[in-house]
């Protein structure tokens, strides 16, 4: 089950059927299968605040992950400043909506046991939410 939560913040505009079958598609794709995904949207303050608490990293970022995963079932919480995808929106010159699917996909590709801090993994992130993205592209154009 996919739920989605908001604290402080709007709920963003997405399709919610299309975002979890969305999911499913790439978790299935790298071997996984959904358990219990909570993404959870705020503001900058609050995803700083989370930062502190549980990583205690003293900065501002776009996505935490936690991960509970159970061997080939993923289950985690997800959250996202909506504030920080409209700054790197803007920042990288990208829609709005591009880049807040990035960071759901993002969070997921972590769940499925991708990394993004080690040498050359950065690429091999990108690589996989380029190739996520293009899933969503594809579902919508069936």
């Amino acid at each position: 089950m996919i739920t989605y939560n908001v604290d402080g913040v709007k709920m963003p505009k997405i399709k919610k059927r299309e975002t979890n079958t969305w999911i499913k598609t790439v978790t299935a794709d790298h071997g996984k299968k959904v358990g219990e995904i909570g993404y959870m949207f705020v503001n900058d303050e609050k995803i700083l605040e989370c930062n502190r608490q549980y990583l205690g990293h003293d900065y501002y970022t776009d996505v935490i992950t936690f991960d509970y995963d159970n061997e080939d079932v993923i289950n985690g919480d997800i959250v996202i400043s909506l504030d920080t995808i409209r700054t790197n929106a803007e920042k990288f010159d990208k829609a709005y909506d591009d880049e807040l699917h990035r960071i759901i996909i993002h969070g997921v590709l972590h769940l499925c046991g991708i990394n993004d801090k080690g040498p050359g993994e950065r690429e091999i992130m990108e690589a996989n939410e380029n190739r996520a993205l293009k899933m969503l592209d594809d579902l919508r154009n069936k």
